[in-house]
């Protein structure tokens, strides 16, 4: 891949300090992109940026830890963006938290922590960087879910939160494509991260449900999910807009039966 695909364009990147979103971090770097990374983690954004530097690639990149639960988190981001790296063109809202349960089993409190992290944040994100990306040029690319676009048993708050977040980028683009704003987002399936490993390895009942009915038979790495932001937030896709791509390995456009 060549090094200058986005030719020193600057990228803010969310819930960067592990998982898809350091993926996304490293992979933007790699195609040439000054990055903005965030997270509220900042011992592993620390962790990171030291990977960064090991790897010859962190020359353009800065750190900035932020709760997004704050609701001021997006402004902040934003400014700080444009005053240490000079500019917005490319926001990558990734952040979330997971912890859902079924409704009944779901009080207010972790319903507004899910739905506030996961899709409020987005909108405030999303709202500070609209006032600053190109216009013609400007990207967004969003972390949906697989959960979000079909029912799955014991996640609620966040897949209604991950169901706006579809619904967000199909809204923003009507409203900001005729500007030449591009937002597009990715549905992941099953993902290793430090987040969803335990599930993964220690819940049969969800590897059946969720590996055993993936038709390319395995756990995506975060890596395939940051290829395929990458490409959503490059010239290649300049004629895609308002799309959510389901990155699942065939998980949603299928139904076959766990062995």
């Amino acid at each position: 891949m060549s090094s200058v695909r986005f030719a020193r364009e600057v990228a803010l990147v969310t819930g960067a300090a592990g998982g898809i979103g350091a993926a996304t971090v490293r992979r933007l770097l790699a195609d040439g992109a000054r990055v903005l990374a965030s997270d509220r983690d900042e011992d592993g954004l620390a962790r990171e940026a030291q990977s960064w530097d090991e790897a010859g690639s962190a020359e353009g990149a800065v750190t900035v830890a932020a709760d997004l639960s704050d609701p001021s988190a997006g402004d902040r981001l934003v400014a700080e963006t444009v005053d240490r790296l000079g500019r917005l063109d490319i926001l990558v809202n990734n952040a979330g938290i997971g912890g859902s349960r079924p409704l009944a089993e779901s009080d207010d409190a972790l319903i507004g922590r899910i739905v506030d992290t996961n899709l409020l944040a987005v909108m405030r994100l999303s709202r500070a960087a609209l006032r600053v990306l190109p216009r013609p040029g400007g990207r967004i690319v969003n972390v949906a879910s697989a959960f979000g676009e079909t029912g799955f048993s014991g996640t609620a708050a966040y897949a209604v939160a991950k169901a706006g977040v579809a619904q967000l980028t199909r809204q923003m683009t009507a409203d900001y494509g005729p500007e030449g704003i591009r937002i597009n987002a990715v549905a992941p399936g099953v993902i290793r991260t430090a987040m969803t490993a335990a599930r993964i390895d220690g819940d049969e009942g969800y590897r059946r449900a969720m590996i055993g009915t993936t038709p390319l038979g395995r756990v995506a790495s975060p890596e395939d999910v940051a290829s395929v932001i990458a490409f959503l937030a490059s010239p290649d896709a300049a004629f895609v807009a308002g799309v959510v791509l389901p990155v699942d390995g065939g998980w949603l456009a299928t139904k076959i039966v766990a062995d």
